[in-house]
């Protein structure tokens, strides 16, 4: 499996340079980076910047496999209304893109959040129309389109979740599963083995579940996640991909520890 490490888990302002030479320093192998609203990727971003960025890593050993965005919270793929969100889908396309460029595989991606205003049904459907309409856009880039199971209402249970890929039934649409997020109401080792080789894309991540609030995620080992179920689930599929600390927000003082830190922790849980 590919060690790597989320954007977001580096200081605010951190340049994606200095990111990927302090990532390798510190034993990663990889680096999702992400779309941002300003700073070195954002939209208006040219392919020859993007390139520059991806002969960085080449230069420094560094992988860049997978490619997120936080800007579908404010510009979801679904709208309240139950109608496509054109600007969220603009994005992910956008995203793909970008990924295409970085030589990146898959793209996370989160459609919407269920909401009084956006009933459950809606949202579903609604996603199967996007994510169909998404597939061969995804394929025309040579990458995946990556659904993530987030804490957003929606695709609540690995058998519902399983269902909406394969409902959508297009080769470049995948699971893009983080192990934490399902501490509160499951268990990740039962969704990886339920969702099996429709996985991607792997966030790690840590949860206390006796605190059951956006508080409860900690550093990696301090949670409940059962990292030897995990593994054992995640090898008896057979992934080979990357396995990305999503660790946010960085420490207030001394962000390197965080990091630091976090490294280890994952040699400890991949057996390196």
């Amino acid at each position: 499996m590919i060690k790597s490490i989320s954007f977001w888990s580096f200081p605010s302002g951190m340049g994606v340079t200095d990111i990927l030479k302090t990532a390798k320093d510190l034993g990663y192998e990889a680096v999702e980076l992400t779309l941002e609203a300003e700073g070195d990727i954002t939209a208006e971003t040219p392919d020859e910047k993007l390139a520059e960025i991806k002969q960085t890593a080449d230069d420094l050993g560094m992988q860049l496999p997978t490619f997120a965005t936080g800007l579908h919270w404010a510009h979801p793929m679904i709208a309240a209304n139950g109608a496509e969100g054109a600007e969220g889908i603009e994005i992910t396309k956008t995203c793909l893109r970008f990924a295409e460029i970085l030589g990146a595989a898959t793209v996370l991606t989160v459609p919407c959040t269920v909401s009084p205003e956006l009933h459950y049904d809606d949202a579903y459907n609604t996603g199967l129309k996007v994510y169909r309409e998404l597939g061969p856009v995804a394929a025309e880039c040579g990458v995946n389109v990556g659904v993530e199971n987030v804490w957003n209402k929606f695709l609540l249970s690995p058998l519902e979740f399983a269902r909406f890929i394969d409902e959508v039934d297009h080769p470049n649409v995948v699971a893009y599963f983080d192990v934490g997020n399902v501490l509160l109401t499951g268990y990740p080792d039962q969704w990886i083995k339920i969702l099996g080789t429709r996985i991607k894309a792997i966030h790690f991540k840590d949860f206390r579940a006796d605190v059951a609030t956006l508080g409860g995620f900690v550093d990696l080992l301090e949670g409940d996640v059962p990292w030897d179920e995990v593994l054992a689930a995640l090898n008896a599929i057979g992934y080979d991909g990357a396995v990305t600390a999503e660790m946010m927000p960085p420490y207030g003082y001394h962000p390197e520890r965080l990091l630091e830190a976090t490294s280890k922790s994952m040699d400890a849980i991949l057996g390196r």
